[in-house]
């Protein structure tokens, strides 16, 4: 069987939808999966086991320009590659309607059918052109966790019943990426290793305050911790810039590329972020992680039941108390001889190696 995700943004997004391709591998153990997404978010698709092929587009960057001959030119180049293979089921995973076109264009096997979105969940962006397209839609609770809803779209398309346990198949390597931000380079007063601040993300409503991020590091250090300052565009670095000249152990990562960040984060005791989408990639990595809301939405995109992952939720912000303790929460449970495995999405059980 040949099957093609259709999921093209954003990073959050693309994360959460990582655990489908899983539960692909265990009903059909011998299925092709490809996947087309943003170009910039295909070097994480490259790290997701089992995808057989990942196929880039820059739908955001040729809307700027439709009509020139440069995009003309990428938008050919695209479409031979998307038409490359027949499959027996596209399924799109966005139900909006840059995500339909993408499965309209796709080519099927005889027999072959298109799987969409029926319906709005909570949360979610829906357009009706992503039901038109498909030849089965399928529907979903309103009320749903965001991993939750790609699984189950699959598995509806596929004829499958949910496996127990998650898995995001997401696998690092450690290879130049980890001298290169020096982790091996850890001072004697920080035995327990890197923990990583994701302190950026793209609303300014979602952001935690500097001095509130200085004093949890003040913390980390007096514990025996070592601060990790990552950043991907020049105001986040700015920001790590600061937090690093008022810690003592503190590094300020390079700028790197989304499979080398990954590979980094991996490399850590943990991570502290907001709701971005590195703070998820803490989650798929199965990272001792606590992410912090300033709104109520951890249901929808949180971490899900693990004993090593958590959210903090509080308005205006979280307090630094509350993070901490937090922090002292799941880094125990990290440590802890029996790890605690995902939940079925939505799930409040638990399940031990």
């Amino acid at each position: 069987m040949k099957i093609l995700i259709v999921k093209l943004s954003s990073l959050g997004d693309v994360v959460h939808a990582l655990p489908a391709v899983q539960d692909i591998r265990r009903a059909w153990p011998e299925a092709q999966i490809d996947w087309v997404v943003e170009r910039s978010f295909a070097p994480l698709l490259q790290r997701c086991d089992g995808l057989n092929r990942v196929i880039g587009c820059e739908l955001r960057r040729w809307r700027q320009s439709p009509l020139s001959g440069q995009t003309r030119q990428a938008w050919r180049a695209f479409k031979a590659e998307l038409q490359r293979e027949h499959y027996d089921a596209v399924i799109d995973l966005q139900g909006l309607t840059k995500s339909a076109l993408i499965s309209w264009l796709a080519r099927l096997s005889p027999g072959g059918k298109r799987y969409g979105l029926a319906n709005q969940t909570e949360g979610s962006s829906f357009e009706a052109p992503a039901r038109w397209v498909a030849d089965v839609a399928v529907t979903l609770a309103p009320h749903c966790h965001a991993v939750a809803r790609s699984r189950a779209v699959c598995a509806q398309a596929l004829g499958y019943a949910l496996p127990s346990l998650m898995s995001f198949g997401l696998l690092a390597r450690m290879d130049s990426t980890q001298e290169a931000i020096k982790i091996a380079a850890i001072d004697a007063a920080c035995p327990n290793g890197w923990v990583a601040f994701v302190h950026g993300t793209s609303r300014a409503d979602k952001q935690w305050p500097l001095a509130h991020w200085i004093a949890l590091g003040q913390r980390l250090q007096a514990s025996g911790y070592a601060v990790a300052l990552p950043h991907g565009n020049d105001e986040e670095q700015r920001r790590a810039l600061a937090l690093a000249s008022a810690l003592t152990h503190a590094v300020v990562w390079p700028r790197l590329a989304l499979d080398g960040l990954t590979d980094a984060l991996a490399s850590c005791a943990g991570v502290v972020g907001l709701d971005s989408g590195l703070s998820h990639i803490a989650v798929a990595l199965d990272l001792a992680h606590v992410q912090i809301y300033n709104f109520d939405t951890a249901w929808r995109t949180g971490p899900i039941d693990r004993a090593q992952q958590c959210s903090v939720f509080a308005q205006p912000t979280p307090t630094v108390e509350a993070v901490w303790q937090a922090w002292l929460a799941v880094s125990a449970a990290a440590r802890a001889p029996d790890r605690v495995l995902a939940a079925p999405a939505g799930s409040t059980a638990e399940f031990t190696l």
